[in-house]
This record gives structure tokens, C-alpha cells and sequence, in this order.
């Protein structure tokens, strides 16, 4: 008896030290493959620098990135990889398998400018010019979408050449429109969506970033749950009685009335919404109303817009301003016609594929640069995939060391300044989350 139970005994050291060593040798493996992608994202870097700069001098606006994604595509068929075009318009999808079986794992950069005409003073400024809604405009990429093309770029090759040791699949999303489709037209990441960008073969998560200009080089921030706003626009349509402007007791003044609405709105936020759940912001950005100075008008138009960053918020604020646009309207004796246009979603980043992936952020930028911030009020329709699959979108830094971030020019301007050193730790952690995330959830 005593002899069996030695022998069971010895057996189990056995099986343990078998099991321990196991473990011992997958994370040193992984400890290796981690190096190699750093390795590999420092060896590339030059090249990353080269793409950025080639799509900064070749800005394209939103359903029009056409020379865009055909560079794109060659790049990706250069991989081996398989690649399909005219998703969206202009939008562009390589396929990677690995060589294991395992989830698929999608990877996003936007691709679209902006009309701005660049100011800044670096040798691939951009000087093109296009026609715009009638206008004559310059084209720039004031938002840094030529970074996220390069990074994800870069992200494609390195992924590429470890593809034996990947376990699943990525799609290489490279999506058009996200500044918004033309008037009259469809795009972005809500038409990509329904054109199916997410199936054949269906995507299990999905990564994103945005460089950001007032964040520096070298830090990463997130925030998980609503980490940026829906975006609504909004008309309301005042309709009153017109008249003479010396006597306008003998009919209804939609202006006078617009500006109570106004007010009314506002009210909405400060005494109506509970901001300690979560922000939210009513602008109203245009008022158009009259001919002459002595006239009242029959109506009044405004358009705004609603920032919201909580779904339940957002249906609770948009039946307010229904409510006192009409009831404000009333008292003066006018009535209204309100319309909300629903936009972009919540950008919303599942707490547990957050929690999940921040310590794979931690491990290259280290603790301390990876900083969860604020949500923050403007709107990005990564959210539409977001609404399908666990999304993940975080920032990275592309402000200079030691940069007052409030002397750093913001997004969407002519003096919009990326470091480019920023962008390495960019093709880093795309690398990093695709690999970390196949490693835990290998099917």
C-alpha cells in the first residue's frame, strides 16, 4: 500500500513538473515573439516614416481616396495577401491567414483628408486643391489618417512575416469616409459594415487608434465603456406669423422665439441630464432667419448638434429637446417642426476586451505611458463596428516631448503637426494586441 502510494505520488510531481514546464516554455515564446515584433517595428520604422509622408503629399477627401487605395491594395497583394477593393467606394481589406486556427482579429485605419489648406512648414507639406461643395479648397490631412494608414501599414508586414506563429486570422481594414460621406452620398465605416466588411470570415474583435496631436510621443490613452460621443444633428424649424418690425404685436416672432429655444436647450444640460453618469453637450451652430430690418419673418431655422456618450442618455436628451422646442414654441404662439438625424454611435470600448488588452499597451510603452483618461465629446464611426463585434479604440501620442499640449495645434486645422516618432509605438501595439488576443482566446 505504502508503495502504490509513492508511486501515485511520484506520478503526480511528474505530471506537474510536465505542466509547469509547459507553461515555463509557451511564455518563453512568447517572450520571443514579443521581441521580435518590437525588433521588427524599429527595423521598419524608416518605411513607415516613407508611406506617411507619401499619403500626407497625396491627400484625398471622404468617397474620393481612389489613388489611396489603390497604393494600398498593391502593398497588401505584395504580402500575399488576399485583397479586396471598392468596399465603400474606396475602401480596401487584405486578408492574412495564419498558421494556426484561431479567432479573426480586425485592424482599422481611416484613409480619408480634409478640406484644409496646410500651413505647416515641413518639406511633404501638402499643396493639393480640389473642389469641394462648389468651392475651391486645399486638401490636407489635418487628422492624421495618412498616420493611421502607415501604421497599420506597418503593422501588415510584421504580422506577415510571423503569420506561422499566428493563431487565426486578421482582416486589414482600411477604410474610407470617416470625416463624413458627401452630401447625398453613403460611406464610411456604417456602409462598410452593411456591404459585409465583418464577415467571410467573420470577425470575433476589432483594434483601432487615433494619433493624437496633443498627446506626447510615447503615451498611450483609453478609456473604456463610452470613450468618445454620439454625434446627432438636429433642425428645428420655427414657424411663426410675419409682420411689420414696428409693430410685432401683430404677429408671432419666430426669431424671439428661437432664442428662447436656444436658451431652453441649454437648460436641458445644466438642470435636466445627469452629467455625474456621463457628459453630454447641445450646440446649436446656425440660425437663419429674415431678409431685411423691418421685417419680421415667417420662421426661423436652427441646426446643432447633440453629444452624447451613454445610448439611454442619448434617447432621454433627444425627446427634450422635442419637448421644449414645441412647448417653448407654444407660449409665444408659434409652432415648431423638429428633426434629429441620428449620426455616429457611442464609440464604445467593451470593459472586458479593455481590461483585457491594456496589459499587452503596458508592456511596450510601459506602465506610467499608458493613462486612462476622459471620455471626450467628439465622434469617430469606428463605433459602427463597435455595435457588432467587442471593439477596442485607444490614442497615441504625436506631440513632441515636453510640448505644452495647449501650444499644440488641434485636429481639423492648417497648423496640424504630427511627430512622426510617434507612430512606432503605433505599429507596435497593433502588432502586440493581434498577437496577445489569438494567444488568450485561441478556439
Amino acid at each position: 500500500m505504502e508503495f502504490c502510494k509513492r508511486i501515485c505520488f511520484g506520478l503526480v510531481l511528474f505530471l506537474l513538473a510536465g505542466n509547469y514546464l509547459g507553461i515555463a516554455q509557451n511564455e518563453s515564446a512568447e517572450k520571443e515573439v514579443h521581441k521580435k515584433i518590437n525588433k521588427k517595428a524599429d527595423n521598419i520604422f524608416e518605411q513607415v516614416v516613407d508611406w506617411r509622408r507619401h499619403f500626407h503629399e497625396n491627400p484625398e477627401l471622404s468617397n474620393r481616396e481612389r489613388q489611396t487605395a489603390t497604393y494600398i491594395a498593391e502593398y497588401l497583394r505584395s504580402l500575399g495577401m488576399k485583397v479586396e477593393t471598392g468596399i465603400a467606394h474606396t475602401g480596401v481589406v487584405g486578408v492574412l491567414e495564419g498558421g494556426k486556427e484561431g479567432p479573426v482579429v480586425g485592424l482599422r485605419a481611416d484613409i480619408d483628408a480634409l478640406p484644409v489648406k496646410e500651413r505647416t512648414d515641413v518639406p511633404f507639406k501638402s499643396t493639393k486643391t480640389t473642389t469641394y461643395l462648389g468651392q475651391e479648397v486645399g486638401v490636407m490631412h489635418a487628422c492624421g489618417h495618412d498616420t493611421h494608414i502607415a501604421m497599420l501599414m506597418g503593422a501588415a508586414k510584421i504580422l506577415t512575416d510571423m503569420k506561422e506563429q499566428l493563431r487565426g486570422t486578421v482582416k486589414f481594414i482600411f477604410q474610407p469616409a470617416e470625416e463624413g460621406a458627401p452630401p447625398g452620398e453613403e460611406g464610411g465605416a456604417e456602409l462598410m459594415v452593411e456591404e459585409g466588411v465583418l464577415k467571410n470570415p467573420d470577425v470575433d474583435v476589432i483594434f483601432g487608434q487615433h494619433i493624437n496631436s496633443q498627446t506626447e510621443v510615447g503615451t498611450i490613452r483609453y478609456h473604456p465603456r463610452g470613450t468618445m460621443a454620439a454625434a446627432d444633428r438636429f433642425v428645428i424649424t420655427v414657424h411663426g406669423k410675419q409682420t411689420h418690425g414696428s409693430t410685432p404685436w401683430t404677429g408671432v416672432d419666430p426669431i424671439v422665439t428661437s432664442a428662447k429655444i436656444v436658451e431652453g436647450l441649454q437648460s436641458i444640460i445644466s438642470r435636466q441630464t445627469q452629467l455625474t453618469k456621463a457628459a453630454a453637450v447641445i450646440s446649436v451652430g446656425k440660425i437663419q432667419a429674415g431678409v431685411r430690418n423691418n421685417i419680421i419673418p415667417e420662421k426661423a431655422e436652427m441646426i446643432g448638434t447633440i453629444r452624447t456618450l451613454d445610448t439611454e442618455m442619448q434617447k432621454i436628451i433627444h425627446d427634450k429637446i422635442r419637448h421644449v422646442a414645441t412647448k417653448t414654441a407654444e407660449s409665444m404662439g408659434a409652432t415648431v417642426d423638429v428633426e434629429i438625424e441620428k449620426g455616429y454611435p457611442v464609440t464604445y470600448n467593451d470593459p472586458e476586451l479593455t481590461e483585457n488588452m491594456v496589459p499587452s499597451l503596458q508592456a511596450i510603452a510601459g506602465n506610467e505611458n499608458v493613462v486612462l483618461s476622459d471620455a471626450i465629446t467628439g465622434a469617430e464611426d469606428f463605433s459602427f463596428f463597435q455595435k457588432k463585434v467587442p471593439g477596442f479604440y485607444y490614442f497615441v501620442g504625436g506631440m513632441p516631448k515636453g510640448m505644452n499640449p495647449a501650444e499644440a495645434a488641434p485636429h481639423h486645422t492648417p497648423d496640424f503637426y504630427i511627430e512622426e516618432e510617434g507612430m512606432k509605438l503605433g505599429v507596435k501595439s497593433l502588432a502586440r494586441l493581434t498577437y496577445d488576443y489569438m494567444i488568450n482566446h485561441t478556439k
